[in-house]
């Protein structure tokens, strides 16, 4: 913790120009060497991305390493959930099916960040259905250079453009036994991604406001509550994502970021320059994407801790 806070304190606050995805992974997976523990990843990216684009790829980044530490550190990986019908368990038709000769994988996903880097796709797929008509979903790690495998790349999003997203079209994709994750794909990995990812883009966007802070002056007062902010996030970050009482506490944490955020800061953008100002109001968008979700899961983590 103190290495990452010594960091965001003393760190030149002129971030190097990242005119590129292909820049930006370069830097993130130099700071890969530096800090170890995900959340300290996705602070330090913020605090050196030149834009809240690239930030946000840091913290998604870093949300993998969290849940997958597994895999390699130095390939640039996508999870792979959505599809025409959504991300929820029941929308995934994309199968993982055995013949005989080995596990194969065929699907559509619609909408996957970063896919166009990425080398190693998490896929969520489904192996047909329980007794009680319910998903059975598995998560396959696939090469995307592997034959069968096709990303296509989408439309830029209105806000934070430099972030690349494709559709990923499967077409009997041969995988190894070893490349089916252990453990449900639901439960360990697709559920408890959402919440991870949410703990690490903030705390990517907290390193990022922080060095925006520094470059422009803003008040030591408003800068050190965006740190207090960053570290309470990076506490629910290493948190329990299954549980409920994690839930109810990110849903505190993350209101009271956005108040700092929408009411602390508004008025200080005007100290920055005119690009800055530009990304950021273009970017801001990014504050209120999934908070329908977000609202839903506060709301039964509430229940359950009413029941319990």
């Amino acid at each position: 913790m103190n290495d990452v806070l010594h960091f965001l304190l003393t760190a030149p606050a002129e971030p190097p120009v990242l005119d590129s995805v292909d820049t930006w992974w370069r830097r993130h997976v130099a700071l890969s060497s530096r800090f170890s523990a995900p959340a300290d990843l996705a602070l330090a990216g913020g605090f050196l991305a030149d834009r809240l684009g690239f930030a946000f790829a840091s913290g998604y980044h870093a949300a993998h390493r969290c849940l997958f530490p597994s895999l390699p550190a130095d390939r640039p990986i996508a999870l792979c959930a959505t599809e025409p019908g959504g991300a929820h368990p029941g929308a995934i038709e994309t199968k993982l099916t055995d013949t005989g000769a080995g596990p194969r994988l065929s699907g559509t996903k619609t909408f996957v960040t970063l896919g166009t880097r990425a080398e190693l796709l998490l896929v969520v797929a489904s192996e047909g259905q329980d007794a009680e008509g319910r998903n059975r979903l598995r998560m396959v790690a696939v090469d995307a250079q592997r034959p069968g495998v096709r990303l296509s790349a989408l439309p830029e999003l209105p806000f934070i453009p430099e972030v690349p997203h494709a559709e990923l079209s499967l077409e009997d994709v041969a995988v190894a036994p070893e490349d089916v994750l252990p453990g449900d794909g639901y439960a360990r990995y697709l559920k408890p991604f959402r919440t991870v990812e949410d703990c690490h883009v903030q705390l990517a966007m907290l390193g990022w406001l922080l060095q925006v802070g520094w470059r422009f002056g803003w008040p030591d007062e408003v800068r050190e509550e965006l740190l207090a902010l960053a570290v309470m996030m990076r506490g629910l970050a290493q948190a329990d994502p299954a549980e409920a009482a994690t839930h109810v506490a990110l849903g505190g944490g993350l209101a009271l970021t956005k108040r700092a955020v929408l009411e602390r800061c508004e008025p200080l953008w005007a100290s920055t320059d005119a690009l800055t100002q530009e990304r950021w109001a273009r970017d801001r968008v990014l504050l209120g994407v999934a908070g329908k979700v977000r609202a839903k899961r506060l709301v039964a983590a509430r229940q359950r801790l009413q029941g319990a």
